[in-house]
């Protein structure tokens, strides 16, 4: 069974990459009109050239948080650099010590 299992993830990665150029709009396309990313993914998806090519060079990524244009969008917590900062700044009442738990007053 396992010697089935290099074919069986690069048919896994040549079917998502055929997908992804389908479904990914025209206008974030880059480099080459999205036809013929579709014939270079299905004319060398078999060995991950075409597949491989699409993820690096085909489509345009942005980074989190952001959209076209410039707006942002909603991110998860632990993607978002502001959160994290704000999770890193000290609280503005401790004055060094650590503060007790009332439950383990004595």
């Amino acid at each position: 069974m396992l010697r089935y299992l290099p074919f069986l993830l690069v048919l896994a990665v040549w079917i998502y990459a055929f997908i992804d150029v389908l479904n990914t709009p025209e206008k974030e396309v880059r480099h080459l009109p999205k036809v013929v990313w579709v014939i270079i993914v299905l004319l060398f998806g078999e060995v991950l050239l075409g597949p491989i090519a699409w993820f690096v060079t085909g489509k345009k990524r942005h980074a989190p948080g952001t959209a076209e244009g410039g707006r942002t969008r909603w991110v998860a917590p632990d993607d978002n650099p502001e959160f994290l900062k704000s999770l890193k700044e000290e609280d503005p009442d401790d004055d060094g010590d650590r503060k007790r738990d009332k439950g383990t007053e004595g």
